[in-house]
């Protein structure tokens, strides 16, 4: 049976249920998408404090101050920033004062060094200043118990930061899954253990497990696990419990000794065929309860399926507001041939252009990297885009547009 990209999309998106939600550490949430709404619990900043290092003062002391006729003040006290027992400023003296210190009760304002002789007995101020000068109000960031973060954000650096400065340690988020990675092949060897005739080094597993990795999911990784029915059973009966979801490269094709397909044949998995290329082989189902994505073992069609498949279903399950990646329209700049029938996906390297038609507007251009074939890796390497071909083209001239998917 042959199903569509859609079909087979809905099947895998419908099978990896959303995460649940969880506490985790600030240091371990990058990425991760917010499952409930975050109140400051403290206002920023939380007191009035300097923006500049220079000297707190009474505006009305130094409304006369000019750089031919000084001000000249006291200075009695010190204030560097973390301070907590800062004394009052009395009227006619000065308080030197660090960026970020507290500012004293009595001042209203803060004159730059740059405008002082930056002297610590006495200082000589060159130019006034209007109250309110160079100090940060307590809460003009944000007020104590306002809302910092909404659920549902993705959580950034700066919104990391926002949430410590707030005083959290730790947020409620939608958990990454643990995701057991198989990669199945008598053929597969791990580096650096040399290679014999007819054999090749395993990369399937490591490039998923970067790939899922990336999206914030916890990775158990099985490489090279041998194309036996027995051995591929036990291995993946004793961890598949310990997983939310499974992901195997190899062994789904129509060929003989298809491990995944006769080891799970009599399980709740279904193996078809998609209507694209690369990776026309794929399956979906449960194993004990836990969902299971099968995907073919060449490695261009193992990361075209994870782009396809794979990556918008977890982004989805973590509760990402965007799901898919980016498209735009681009000029072909050589010509294509695709099969009929399939939606082909063919590595290119996009590359955006101004358009002098139109004031701010761009259009691009794409070039395809390597053939068609699903064992050319190399070229994936230099694309940062897939070009998608419908399944009712089968030759795409040179000069005309074409669907862009823009990768990282």
């Amino acid at each position: 049976m042959t199903v569509s990209v859609a079909e087979h999309r809905a099947a895998v998106r419908q099978l990896v249920p959303r995460a649940p939600a969880g506490t985790l550490p600030l240091e371990e949430c990058h990425g991760l998408v917010l499952a409930e709404d975050v109140t400051a619990g403290v206002a920023l900043p939380p007191f009035d404090n300097s923006a500049m290092d220079g000297y707190a003062v009474r505006a009305s002391d130094i409304m006369a101050a000019g750089p031919q006729r000084p001000v000249r003040l006291p200075v009695a006290a010190d204030i560097p920033a973390g301070r907590t027992d800062v004394p009052e400023l009395v009227a006619g003296t000065a308080h030197r004062i660090m960026t970020g210190a507290p500012v004293p009760r009595g001042a209203d304002a803060v004159v730059r060094v740059e405008d002082t002789d930056a002297a610590t007995g006495t200082v000589a101020i060159h130019a006034a200043a209007e109250p309110g000068a160079n100090i940060r109000r307590a809460g003009e960031d944000i007020a104590r118990g306002a809302r910092a973060l909404t659920s549902g954000t993705v959580l950034g650096a700066a919104q990391l930061g926002l949430a410590a400065a707030t005083g959290r340690d730790s947020l409620t988020v939608r958990l990454p899954p643990r995701v057991l990675v198989v990669s199945t092949g008598t053929e597969l060897v791990t580096p650096p253990a040399p290679l014999a005739d007819g054999q090749i080094y395993e990369s399937n597993g490591v490039m998923l497990a970067a790939a899922l990795r990336g999206l914030g999911c916890r990775v158990e990784l099985m490489r090279a696990v041998s194309d036996d029915v027995a051995a591929f059973t036990e291995a993946l009966t004793e961890r598949a419990t310990a997983a939310d979801l499974i992901v195997t490269s190899g062994g789904v094709s129509a060929g003989a000794y298809e491990v995944v397909k006769d080891a799970l044949a009599g399980e709740h998995v279904t193996f078809t065929k998609v209507a694209m290329q690369p990776g026309g082989p794929q399956g979906c189902g449960t194993l004990h309860g836990v969902p299971i994505v099968t995907l073919p073992g060449n490695p261009v069609s193992v990361l075209v399926s994870y782009e396809v498949f794979l990556r918008p279903a977890l982004l989805a399950a973590l509760g990402h507001p965007k799901v898919e990646r980016p498209t735009v329209r681009a000029r072909l700049l050589e010509p294509l041939k695709a099969p009929a029938g399939k939606r082909q996906f063919r590595r290119g390297h996009y590359t955006e252009h101004d358009d002098p038609r139109a004031a701010g507007a761009t259009t691009g251009t794409v070039e395809p990297r390597g053939g068609p074939g699903s064992h050319l890796l190399a070229a994936f390497t230099e694309a940062n885009c897939l070009i998608v071909v419908a399944e009712d083209v089968t030759e795409v001239a040179e000069g005309e547009e074409v669907e862009v998917l823009l990768l990282d």
